[in-house]
């Protein structure tokens, strides 16, 4: 079998060739999963643009809304830009709804797991909590409870939860409202996924607050 080879990568680390020796993992060696690591290193420099992909898909799901998913989500995304929150939380406001795909009934567990090693912790847990806090809007129209939000009132981020919800979702939904196209926050989803994953030195500081 031809030995792995290892060049240096366009972007950052190293480009990885060759592939394991192994067929079953509990054969594999410290050189096949040494390689492993380098070939998932080089794929998570990626993620920004796949993110970016999956966003441009979302003009087909979900109908019944008088505008798409992603439009939805570009218009949350200019709202908190426009209201001038933080690149956490515009980056947030535009993936917190990507779960929709292949999550429809955990969208935002879905959308937070994304997230959580590159963001604060609290945009995660309002990112990941933002559905039960939504359904204060529409739970009550078909026998739901509005207030399940409410088991959170004392959480120290219940509030940003409800604020981001009241700001830049809920509203989000206006056909008339201009909002700035996807590719205008590439450079928002490069810096966001672009971080060391779980690195406290690459995750901005959370101020608990939403916007200055």
């Amino acid at each position: 079998m031809t030995e792995p080879v290892i060049t240096r990568h366009a972007f950052d680390g190293v480009q990885p060739t060759g592939v394991v020796s192994f067929t079953s993992m509990a054969d594999g060696t410290a050189d096949d999963y040494a390689l492993l690591d380098i070939y998932e290193r080089v794929h998570a420099v990626g993620l920004a643009g796949r993110v970016m992909e999956t966003l441009e898909r979302m003009t087909g799901s979900l109908g019944g809304y008088q505008i798409t998913r992603l439009e939805h989500s570009l218009q949350s995304a200019t709202r908190a830009r426009l209201a001038g929150a933080d690149v956490n939380w515009i980056v947030a406001a535009l993936v917190h709804d990507i779960g929709d795909e292949l999550a429809p009934f955990n969208h935002s567990e879905y959308a937070a797991a994304i997230l959580q090693p590159y963001v604060p912790a609290e945009v995660h847990w309002v990112v990941e909590h933002h559905g039960v806090f939504q359904s204060y809007y529409y739970a009550h129209h078909f026998g739901g409870d509005r207030d399940a939000r409410d088991q959170y009132r004392q959480h120290r981020w219940g509030s940003l939860c409800e604020q981001f919800c009241a700001d830049f979702d809920q509203n989000c939904f206006d056909p008339d409202f201009p909002i700035d196209e996807l590719r205008s926050f590439e450079n928002a989803l490069a810096e966001v996924f672009g971080r060391v994953a779980w690195s406290p030195d690459g995750v901005a500081v959370g101020s608990e607050r939403i916007v200055p």
